[in-house]
């Protein structure tokens, strides 16, 4: 299965879109489509990962993600220990590199982490014998959901990428998620564009690949997709926004900015939410434009699909 398109799948790690190939990309996808049917994601069988040990360990909390890749090595017939880091030694001033040592004498065979330090998985990855896959790190990268979203919109477009115009909006300045579905979409053939305030768009934000736009509704025009962004307070250190009615009137998703869009739109969101600060609640629960419970729903499927992928490498299966 890892070698979907008749390339094999051969990366040891999952650290960021950067690291990948446009065929990687499409294996990686064709193995999460395969999980998305349930009777296949709960089968009985689970050998895919027998034998082997998943760690979660995660220095910022995250119960979606967390549970969506516990979850997923679980059905794929992995032992899955979650290290709680907020109880662990590492608050007690154990380093990252001491970590890495206590990982590698527990032998696991993937270890899946979340830092609040850009640059911290990668690092793990040079100092563990294991696969690493990054599930978050700082404002750099969170390269599964960028994975998850564009599984979602395979699905939503037939598999048809090219040419989709995708509005990313809101706080860009604070988005892992933003920064690795940009590169994503671009190595898939969208037409990408970042949409948000000055204050929440990052100065080299022209150079990622996507237009920049500062106002909905030429930002959002003719476009096919709009991803709203969750307005990230606890990363922010002064006056990124006036307050958050003011953010919502201005740049909150509403029946009236999505107007500008192109008839038919849908909608996006990585969650969680900040209802009625990034979007209002109608179109976030409207079943014929939201892809939000679909991503939800996406998300343990391609995970599944990550893991099997980095397993199969590691057992040098092409």
């Amino acid at each position: 299965m890892a070698s979907s398109h008749g390339y094999p799948f051969e990366k040891r790690h999952c650290l960021s879109i950067a690291d990948f190939h446009r065929p990687d990309i499409e294996s990686l996808l064709s193995l999460g489509e395969h999980y998305l049917d349930l009777s296949v994601q709960k089968s009985s069988e689970r050998s895919v990962l027998a034998g082997k040990t998943l760690v979660n360990l995660f220095f910022e909390n995250s119960t979606r993600t967390q549970k969506s890749f516990e979850l997923a090595g679980r059905r794929l017939g992995a032992d899955v220990i979650n290290m709680n880091v907020a109880n662990s030694s590492v608050k007690k001033g154990e380093t990252l590199l001491d970590t890495a040592a206590t990982l590698n004498a527990m032998n696991p065979d993937i270890l899946v982490v979340r830092h609040g330090a850009s640059g911290a998985p990668a690092l793990l990855s040079q100092k563990v014998e294991c696969s690493v896959i990054n599930a978050g790190d700082g404002m750099h990268e969170h390269p599964t959901q960028a994975l998850l979203d564009a599984l979602t919109l395979r699905q939503a477009f037939n598999g048809d990428f090219g040419g989709i115009r995708i509005a990313i909006c809101g706080d860009i300045a604070h988005s892992r998620v933003a920064r690795s579905n940009v590169q994503l979409l671009n190595m898939l053939g969208c037409d990408v564009r970042l949409v948000g305030p000055p204050t929440l768009i990052p100065s080299n934000a022209d150079r990622w690949g996507a237009d920049v736009f500062h106002d909905m509704e030429t930002g959002l025009a003719g476009c096919d997709v709009v991803m709203m962004l969750r307005l990230q307070l606890e990363r922010m250190n002064g006056a990124f926004v006036p307050s958050k009615r003011e953010y919502f009137h201005f740049y909150g998703l509403d029946r009236t900015k999505l107007g500008f869009a192109k008839p038919g739109a849908l909608v996006m969101h990585p969650g969680p939410m900040n209802r009625g600060v990034e979007i209002s609640s109608d179109i976030a629960d409207d079943p014929d434009i939201s892809l939000i419970t679909q991503q939800v729903e996406t998300g343990v499927a391609m995970r599944m699909g990550i893991l099997h992928a980095l397993s199969d490498a590691q057992d040098g299966i092409a």
